[in-house]
């Protein structure tokens, strides 16, 4: 049989394709990071030709085991059965999609939102802030996720090597945690990126709206509990709550595309003043009504207490952790907390009966 005949390619020159990348950043706002003035890397690398140096670390995230594992790791329920509730993994994913359209409308850096967006939560513990907690009282040198994400993507992915991802995209994986409480401020933000406020705020908007359906479709709270005001602002649905938030946020951030002189010396992302005040305290109030009554449940107490036996134990036997994370962390300590954290939901409750049978009492059935 004879060898089809093909037509030659064309001589391309892949170097256009970065000039176009670079061309269309210099139509952003005047106020936007770009890749091209990045502060670089670590370890200097050459270009890519046909990707900006954010779209690479956005590309690198999204191909570590870290990024994989959040789709076991929990949002807010503990090791979640049903299909449609919330993890960590659908969680960053909306985060990206919320940070990319308040981005876009706003003339802003969308590939440096994108990446930290879904680098943000990397370095959470199995059974999200619950775990995290644990460590926070258990460790010398205390716990936050946020470090820990930092800590992932600079040195312990690739078994030590890191990801190596520019500084830009590190400092909005920093600085993405919020306290509980008022959260909306400028002097928490001045020194941030505008592409990592934007982070900052996404991650606050994303899960507030999904964790309401969340809450819902358990059960733990009915319509008839969700503040009048809010639901008659926000909406009644999902979308309309997502649509509202991330609506605000860009008309009350219009000074950042850089079209209008800043109100407050120079630009920030924020919502306006009554929509913010409101959205801090639906924030408050499913602190109070779901997300500490979660944490104190049977199954919020259970999931505590093995965060607690598995650092104990791998503590107490280095010589059942991995030889390059030992080497790597400097202490037992160190290297326990680097294992645990990695672990996903069901692999923590898995290896937690395999230390102490019995542990889940049953109130895990089927997870395991």
């Amino acid at each position: 049989m004879p060898a089809p005949e093909t037509t030659p390619l064309p001589r391309i020159d892949l170097s256009e394709v970065r000039r176009r990348l670079e061309l269309r950043e210099d139509l952003l706002s005047p106020h936007a990071t770009r890749s091209v003035g990045s502060r670089g890397r670590k370890r200097p690398e050459n270009p890519s030709e046909i990707r900006s140096e954010f779209q690479r670390d956005r590309d690198r995230v999204i191909h570590t085991n870290s990024f994989r594992r959040l789709k076991h790791k929990s949002q807010v329920f503990v090791a979640p059965q049903g299909d449609h509730f919330t993890t960590r993994l659908t969680h960053v994913v909306e985060v990206a999609q919320v940070g990319r359209t308040i981005a876009r409308a706003l003339n802003l850096n969308e590939d440096l939102v994108e990446a930290a967006s879904l680098a943000h939560d990397l370095g959470h513990t199995p059974f999200g802030h619950i775990g995290e907690g644990v460590l926070n009282e258990m460790l010398d040198a205390g716990f936050h996720h946020s470090r820990h994400s930092v800590r992932i993507v600079e040195t312990l992915e690739k078994e030590g090597r890191g990801l190596n991802l520019t500084e830009e995209v590190i400092e909005a994986i920093r600085h993405h945690s919020k306290p509980e409480g008022e959260f909306l401020n400028q002097a928490a933000v001045s020194h941030m990126t505008l592409e990592a406020q934007i982070v900052r705020i996404s991650d606050a908007l994303a899960y507030l709206a999904h964790d309401i359906s969340d809450a819902l479709r358990s059960g733990v709270l009915s319509d008839r509990d969700l503040p009048p005001e809010a639901v008659r602002q926000l909406g009644e649905r999902h979308s309309q709550r997502v649509n509202s938030l991330v609506t605000d946020v860009v008309a009350a951030s219009w000074d950042c595309t850089g079209e209008i002189e800043p109100a407050d010396g120079r630009p920030w992302v924020r919502m306006s003043p009554g929509l913010g005040a409101l959205t801090t305290a639906l924030r408050d109030f499913m602190f109070e009504r779901f997300y500490h009554p979660i944490s104190r449940s049977i199954e919020g107490r259970k999931a505590a207490e093995i965060v607690r036996i598995l650092l104990e134990h791998f503590q107490n036997n280095p010589e059942k952790l991995p030889r390059w994370l030992r080497d790597l962390s400097g202490s037992d300590q160190q290297a326990a907390a680097d294992h645990v954290c990695g672990m996903t939901d069901n692999y923590a409750l898995t290896i937690a009966e395999r230390i102490r049978p019995g542990i889940s009492e049953g109130v895990f059935q089927g997870r395991i």
